[in-house]
């Protein structure tokens, strides 16, 4: 099995910045794309941002030019750099890693359980 586990998230500023880190582990034989998603109160869980094997990157247009996803793979680590914090942006946000176990098996996606970020005076 595969477990991703997020953290980093805390009560932030308006302004401010955060942190997360989501690490993978267990069977695994590769991870081709990594992805944050958010989840706010009362509202569907949104897509945030992604990054491949290769390291493309995308992000939703709500947070481009404030949110930075990068990755070590060595590490099977995913990060998310968020600076200049709104309101807004407070939900959990959840990790997502698309994960092949063996060379031949198929790919499947795995989640973690979340981390709450609060952005708040």
């Amino acid at each position: 099995q595969v477990q991703l586990v997020e953290s980093g998230g805390g009560l932030v500023q308006p302004g401010g910045s955060l942190r997360l880190s989501c690490a993978a582990s267990g069977s695994i034989f590769s991870i081709d794309v990594m992805r944050w998603y958010r989840q706010a109160p009362g509202k569907e869980r949104e897509w945030v941002a992604t990054i491949t094997s290769g390291g493309s990157t995308d992000y939703v247009d709500s947070v481009k030019g404030r949110f930075t996803i990068s990755r070590d793979i060595g590490k099977n680590t995913v990060y998310l750099q968020m600076d200049s914090l709104k309101p807004e942006d407070t939900a959990v946000y959840f990790c997502n890693a698309v994960v092949r176990i063996t060379p031949t098996t198929v790919r499947v996606s795995y989640w973690g359980k979340g981390t709450l970020v609060t952005v708040s005076s």
